[in-house]
């Protein structure tokens, strides 16, 4: 009910800075302002995440995608910096997918990776911000992600949810932890 309450009331406070950023990328990606991607939630279900596009669907003469830099636009580089990609995930939030709280949800393919401690991120619904998050987000290894999704599981509070919230926009306005190791994108996890 509580996330339920909060996507709604953000939603509404950010609708003109939704509606701005729809347009901007709507122009910058030949209009197609939104990113959808199949990801696994609560006990490993799968669902379709929203986001706004970053990037372009710009290909080389081949027709093989450009590199993840060569297609970030100059508004997606600001949006991703300013982690306004993540505000559509609000729908996701109403639609009982997500939490506002929680692991971060990753790629399908990743569920026949994890080791039975990795698993237990999916005890709980993902989050458009969490612990990992707080701890260095992107600029961190996975084995680190993991470590600290799973803690959060297990330590789950509200009072600590609290303090995930506070400290996100601590980082959102430092804008820590964005990328890693000068990359646009996280690499990709292969397993431990």
């Amino acid at each position: 009910m509580i996330d339920f309450s909060c996507a709604i009331i953000g939603l509404l406070l950010l609708s003109p800075l939704f509606l701005i950023v729809t347009i901007g990328l709507y122009f910058a990606n030949q209009g197609k302002p939104f990113f959808f991607q199949f990801r696994p939630g609560k006990n490993g279900k799968i669902f379709e995440i929203i986001k706004f596009r970053t990037m372009n669907d710009k290909k080389d003469i081949v027709g093989n995608l450009l590199s993840d830099d060569q297609r970030l636009t100059k508004i997606g580089k600001f949006v991703r910096k300013t982690s306004l990609d993540e505000i559509p995930q609000l729908l996701n939030v109403l639609k009982g997918d997500m939490s506002l709280i929680g692991p971060r949800p990753l790629l399908p393919e990743y569920l026949a990776l994890y080791d039975e401690e990795q698993k237990k991120r999916h005890e709980v619904k993902p989050g458009i911000t969490g612990w990992a998050q707080v701890h260095g987000r992107n600029a961190i290894s996975w084995r680190q992600k993991f470590e600290y999704d799973v803690w959060y599981v297990e330590n789950l509070n509200f009072f600590l949810d609290i303090k995930i919230l506070f400290l996100t926009v601590k980082k959102v306005l430092k804008s820590e932890g964005i990328n890693a190791n000068g990359s646009v994108t996280t690499e990709s996890f292969k397993g431990n």
